[in-house]
């Protein structure tokens, strides 16, 4: 059944079912294929996962791939935009330290906006993305009170180089970590328009709120344990198997199914085969961290569970995601707080949820753009009428 079927036959089993499979617009940035996972406007993610962030970017906002003198072009731009406006860190300054880092990452995007809102859809995506690598940084130095000798913002930086600057971070190889943090953002900037975040994003900013807010937004529903925050859970499920052991990984496995809990970093609504930024990121792995502990344990689960899972034939994809190995290499690069990794998602996608919001205000329906999200919800006992 196609789109257009669908479309025409909706019936009462579609309701409540937070709009699954039902078509509500088209997307230019991004789509998944159960063969070769996500495709950033065309390409498939397997090849760019190892481009800078920069020229991802730029494809996002672009629909093309710059040439040299577009990505030195683009770096340069966004270099200009960097700086934040003055009051940031007092606002920091005042909240909760042990609030999660999210709710300070929404609080931190919406301060950018009320100190510094151009009130142009591009100008602000744009100028969102290249403040937000300092304002992460300085989140972490906040919320973990490490105020004293803050490194200025080098703007000629990369956007990653940027926030692993401020961050500061001792005994660590920031090479490695910069390298880590790269391919991060390249495997999580776009998934299509349809997940939760991208959604209320996209669906704030129809009613016009600025860039900012419908940003703010986005991340919030991010937050959530059933979305962007899955890969915190996900690490958390790792450190608790407490072993590579084949056998002693295979028991642990069983032993969640069991209980009714969920075993993370397995599945994906869409993929039928492993998700390629989950094989991207073993791959690095394998290179720079193959005797971590926490990666052995990965490196075993990833044969194991698929091999168990498939044994329910209602798992109609057993095989690793994104989130399995994501949580892993962060830890061993010394990101080691798990409440931070959902941060490093939304940083990811405030480049393709920004780059949808432009395409949706200012291209869409012949640049008059999309009108304001308005499903229509039915009184319970009026269903019939409606639809059946």
């Amino acid at each position: 059944m196609g789109d257009e079927d669908t479309l025409l036959n909706l019936t009462s089993a579609n309701l409540n079912t937070g709009l699954r499979g039902v078509p509500v617009g088209t997307c230019r940035t991004s789509f998944v294929t159960p063969e070769q996972g996500v495709h950033y406007c065309g390409y498939p993610i397997s090849e760019l996962a190892m481009m800078s962030p920069e020229d991802i970017i730029f494809l996002l906002f672009h629909k093309e791939l710059p040439d040299l003198e577009q990505s030195v072009e683009f770096r340069k731009n966004l270099q200009s935009r960097g700086a934040l406006p003055d009051g940031v860190e007092e606002v920091l300054a005042t909240l909760p330290v042990n609030g999660h880092p999210m709710d300070w990452l929404s609080i931190g995007i919406h301060t950018l906006g009320m100190l510094d809102c151009k009130n142009d859809w591009r100008e602000d995506a744009l100028n969102l993305i290249a403040r937000l690598p300092r304002l992460l940084g300085l989140i972490f130095r906040y919320r973990e009170e490490r105020l004293t000798n803050i490194p200025a913002d080098d703007l000629s930086l990369p956007l990653v180089a940027r926030f692993t600057n401020t961050v500061d971070l001792t005994d660590i190889d920031k090479a490695v970590m910069n390298r880590v943090l790269s391919t991060y953002l390249v495997l999580h900037m776009d998934h299509g328009g349809g997940n939760l975040s991208t959604f209320a994003g996209k669906a704030v900013a129809s009613g016009h709120a600025t860039v900012y807010s419908s940003m703010a937004g986005a991340m919030n529903a991010l937050s959530g344990p059933l979305h962007g925050r899955a890969n915190q859970s996900c690490f958390e499920f790792v450190k608790r198997i407490g072993t590579h052991d084949p056998a002693e990984v295979e028991n642990f496995v069983r032993g969640e199914l069991e209980a009714r809990r969920p075993v993370f970093g397995f599945g994906h609504a869409v993929l039928r085969s492993e998700d390629p930024r989950a094989t991207a990121q073993f791959e690095l792995g394998e290179e720079i961290c193959p005797d971590d502990e926490y990666f052995k344990t990965i490196r075993v689960l990833r044969e194991i569970a698929p091999k168990v899972l498939s044994e329910n034939p209602k798992i109609r994809n057993p095989n690793a995601n994104v989130d399995i190995a994501s949580g892993t290499l962060l830890n061993f690069v010394g990101l080691v707080d798990a409440e931070y990794y959902t941060t490093f998602f939304g940083w990811a996608r405030v480049a393709g949820i920004g780059a949808q919001i432009v395409d949706e205000r200012t291209v869409m329906r012949d640049g008059r753009g999309i009108p304001i999200y308005r499903p229509k919800y039915i009184a319970e006992e009026q269903t019939l009428r409606y639809i059946d």
